[in-house]
């Protein structure tokens, strides 16, 4: 079975938040609390699958939340080229996740079925559920379903030998994870499913969330996919970068390789 290395891509950041903003349930509601935003690059000879897109500037100027690096001068150091890339794991469609989309015009996106008929359905009619979503990036889906390039995973389904996407939910109706074999085992990178290592390790819930059982469940399903909780890589939390190599680029963390230090858990 193959193995892949994995890259963690810092593009942006958000200082100016408390943990109110991260955990439903904390004491210390009013503490700063610091989020990363993040893109994932998973490699294996020959093979390249980029997890998740970022947003550009125009996403960033429109919402009011800076971009330290546009996603394809974040990608610059691999010496990828957007043409070169040819398939992206989309692990949901909210805008920071799925605002390049079109910055990549040769990619088959790999979607659970269920988030594309959440974002296009009933659910959006809400200013709420609706507020994490762009149409401009829905509507870039659906032009690339249009083109026969969308393959809809519903539920566990192999991308690639050694990269798997498993359907969690609870943020997001359609949210996966993706297991890829490294190295130190399988690693989860949860994206969402878990912002950060105190949401999995503490069963903390995050505020935005459709299905606050679907998200209470993922925790247990990223452990159990997980060769151990070290390997479980939060979707925004600071502190990966405190964890994992520096290589290549200021902003870009090698994960395969494993934790450089113990993780408390």
């Amino acid at each position: 079975m193959s193995m892949w290395e994995v890259y963690c891509v810092k593009y942006a950041d958000r200082n100016q938040r408390t943990r109110a903003d991260s955990f439903i349930f904390d004491d210390n509601h009013d503490a700063p609390h610091a989020m990363d935003y993040f893109m994932w690059l998973l490699k294996s000879e020959d093979q390249v699958i980029l997890v998740d897109t970022g947003y550009d500037t125009q996403e960033a100027a429109a919402r009011g939340r800076p971009i330290r690096l546009d996603p394809v001068e974040a990608l610059a150091p691999f010496g990828i080229t957007p043409q070169d890339v040819t398939q992206i794991i989309v692990t949901h469609l909210h805008y920071d996740h799925a605002g390049g989309l079109h910055l990549f015009p040769n990619a088959t996106l790999h979607l659970q079925a269920a988030e594309m008929a959440y974002a296009t359905g009933p659910c959006m009619c809400h200013d709420t559920l609706q507020k994490p979503f762009t149409a401009n990036h829905i509507c870039e889906a659906i032009k690339r379903l249009y083109s026969g390039k969308v393959i809809f995973h519903d539920g566990e389904a192999q991308v690639a030998d050694g990269v798997t996407v498993h359907c969690i939910g609870g943020h997001s109706r359609g949210l996966q994870s993706v297991r890829v074999l490294t190295q130190a085992g399988w690693m989860v990178l949860a994206s969402d499913a878990a912002h950060f290592y105190e949401n999995v390790f503490a069963r903390k819930p995050f505020p935005i969330v459709v299905d606050l059982q679907n998200m209470l469940d993922g925790f247990e399903t990223l452990h159990r996919l997980a060769s151990s909780p070290s390997l479980i890589i939060p979707g925004h939390d600071p502190l990966v970068r405190e964890y994992f190599p520096n290589t290549l680029a200021p902003h870009i963390h090698r994960l395969d390789t494993g934790p450089t230090r113990t993780i408390p858990s």
